[in-house]
């Protein structure tokens, strides 16, 4: 059995919002050539790698881009 707490890691105050910037932010995370869009092609390339070596980098890249 678990208990899901719905929280940040860190707390966040934000004394002045800035709506331009925000939406600066989400597209350069999760637009079409944002971070999360190449953490995807990253992880989902190593599936077709023929070689170990390979897959285990794109592995790593895949994983310290979505970081």
């Amino acid at each position: 059995m678990w208990n899901y707490e719905k929280r940040l890691q860190y707390p966040v105050n934000i004394k002045n919002p800035n709506a331009k910037m925000a939406k600066f932010i989400i597209t350069q995370f999760g637009g079409p050539d944002g971070e999360l869009a190449a953490s995807m092609r990253y992880l989902s390339q190593r599936y077709t790698m023929p070689y170990r070596e390979v897959c285990g980098i794109l592995t790593d890249i895949g994983i310290s881009v979505s970081k």
